[in-house]
């Protein structure tokens, strides 16, 4: 076995779907073993942006390990972006870079590529991933290959391995069998009676889910502990899709002021509120209207439980579910909890079409036909998402970049086989939308719905009047014939209703709606956050 080989394998036994990546020279030897072997299917795209959003939402919705494969240099460094959104959001991505080989370095000349030193590349991604290997011994590939993995599955981080072009061929033994850290059981026993204590002494106990539930696996045991509990169960702003279309007792996502008000209270005024998986971050408490008491928030996150004053450091939130479960009793009544509703019956008519009214089509399309994985960017899309009915969601809700929406759709489906629904703005397509080009060559059809407003209208909401949010009309349903798909525009409610229909109905090609909104006009969700950040941003100032 050559250590390309044994390391594909390895990806595979750990749960990897795919490889996504783009060739260079120095990564060929390694794209060639890929491709010939088959251990993994192998998707190219365009830009390694791409690349890496689209393996990050396959580690995301299929909950194993994603993989980027770029070559050193110009396309490694032009991958840190997603790579940096992996780590922030706990993604499990592993970057495979090629490098150069182990004497190319002792020529005495600065090679292409190459920035300050050879190793500039690793100190680099030392800053965004958990742990790092370079790959230039075979004896020792194997155990650095495990322990990297390993480390990626078990913090659910971006890792990085660096595989020198003429180690790719190296006779090389098999990579260990993952090893699962030991969990202190007797400690998740304690800590979760002590959870358990000060929920059945609050008078508003309620759960608070977050990304690192769906991260480890974990969102059939945790439905079923909030059934057990039967009190009221949000997920956050991060965690949106989280639990859907199991009967736990779900609320909705709490987004504070600027989303449901009950939901907001159910958690803002909660004495016992237990936050399982949740990332502490602006975006999911930054416009609440008062700051959680974690004196009364039980909090476990990252392989640790913190319950009041006391830490519990090496207990994971699998052992913490387990143990919770085992004791968990009734301490509320699920019919206490109303579920949320999202709005429906959108008028067939010729008004012009807003945000709120793509959402309310979607959902009518939805309660028709079935839910579908949503892929969304960031802006004024993702909080429309808000008001779609609760799905599987992938989306950068925390570290907020522009342009993972077209690839992470493409990345569900290659890995999944599900058919999704990518919503996404006129400036991040202008970024990344082009990799439709790729759907063709891999059989890919994703419905796209691009929200056009010929804007970067949620900068405009924070910054009002300034010409340069302003974006040109690129007519991207008349360019989507030449990229392999159907694209159509649509300016009314009517017409919007009828392209979501005959797209879904259209199996065989990939679909994109772009939908021309007016500038300024953006959704009730997403200007109750600007009002709210402007109004704390003018507390701090003064």
């Amino acid at each position: 076995m050559t250590l390309a080989e044994s390391l594909l394998h390895a990806l595979k036994d750990r749960g990897a779907k795919a490889v996504f990546g783009i060739p260079g020279d120095f990564a060929l030897p390694f794209f060639k073993v890929a491709e010939s072997s088959d251990i993994l299917p192998l998707y190219t795209l365009s830009h390694e942006p791409a690349v890496g959003f689209a393996a990050d939402a396959a580690a995301r919705f299929s909950g194993g390990l994603g993989i980027a494969a770029v070559t050193y240099g110009a396309g490694a460094l032009n991958m840190v972006n997603p790579v940096a959104q992996a780590y922030v959001e706990k993604s499990p991505l592993v970057i495979i870079s090629g490098a150069p080989g182990r004497d190319e370095g002792e020529r005495g000349l600065g090679l292409h590529h190459q920035v300050k030193h050879l190793d500039s590349q690793l100190l680099i991604y030392r800053e965004v991933t958990c742990a790092q290997a370079v790959l230039d011994d075979a004896d020792t590939a194997p155990a650095e290959i495990a322990r990297v993995l390993d480390t990626a599955l078990t913090r659910s981080r971006p890792v990085y391995i660096e595989l020198p072009r003429d180690m790719v061929n190296a006779a090389c033994d098999p990579v260990p069998a993952r090893t699962v850290p030991a969990s202190d059981t007797e400690a998740a026993a304690d800590c979760a009676d002590e959870i358990l204590q000060h929920l059945k002494s609050a008078d508003a106990p309620a759960l608070l889910l977050g990304v690192e539930v769906r991260r480890y696996g974990l969102e059939d045991k945790v439905a079923e502990l909030a059934r057990k509990l039967a009190i009221p169960t949000a997920t956050t702003f991060m965690g949106r899709g989280l639990l859907a279309g199991s009967e736990a007792p779900l609320v909705g996502t709490y987004l504070g002021l600027a989303g449901d008000e009950d939901i907001r209270r159910t958690v803002e005024r909660s004495d016992g509120l237990l936050m399982l998986g949740v990332i502490l971050c602006d975006t999911n408490f930054g416009v609440s209207k008062r700051q959680i008491d974690m004196r009364h928030a039980p909090h476990a996150f990252d392989g640790a439980v913190r319950v009041g004053h006391h830490i519990y450091p090496d207990v994971t939130l699998s052992s913490l579910v387990d143990a919770l479960l085992e004791l968990a009793i009734p301490l509320g009544s699920e019919t206490h909890a109303s579920q949320h509703t999202y709005p429906t019956g959108m008028p067939v008519d010729d008004a012009p079409v807003k945000s709120i009214d793509i959402a309310c089509a979607v959902n009518d399309l939805f309660a028709e036909h079935g839910l579908m994985p949503i892929s969304s960017d960031t802006g004024d899309c993702l909080f429309t998402a808000m008001d779609i009915e609760n799905t599987a969601l992938v989306a950068s809700g925390y570290y907020a970049t522009m342009g993972p929406g077209v690839p992470a759709g493409m990345g569900i489906q290659a890995v999944s086989g599900q058919r999704p629904l990518i919503l996404v703005g006129d400036g991040a397509f202008q970024m990344t939308g082009w990799e439709l080009g790729n759907c063709r060559k891999y059989g890919l059809t994703p419905i796209v719905i691009v929200f056009n407003n010929m804007s970067w209208d949620m900068l405009r909401a924070f910054q009002p009047g300034a010409g340069y949010h302003d974006l040109d009309d690129w007519q991207f349903a008349n360019a989507t014939p030449f990229l392999g798909g159907i694209g159509t525009r649509v300016t009314t409610r009517k017409q919007l209703g009828h392209a979501l229909n005959v797209a879904h109905a259209d199996k065989d090609n990939f679909y994109l709606i772009e939908v021309m909104l007016e500038r300024g006009a953006i959704s009730p969700t997403l200007q109750r956050f600007v009002d709210t950040a402007k109004e704390r941003s003018a507390l701090r100032s003064e």
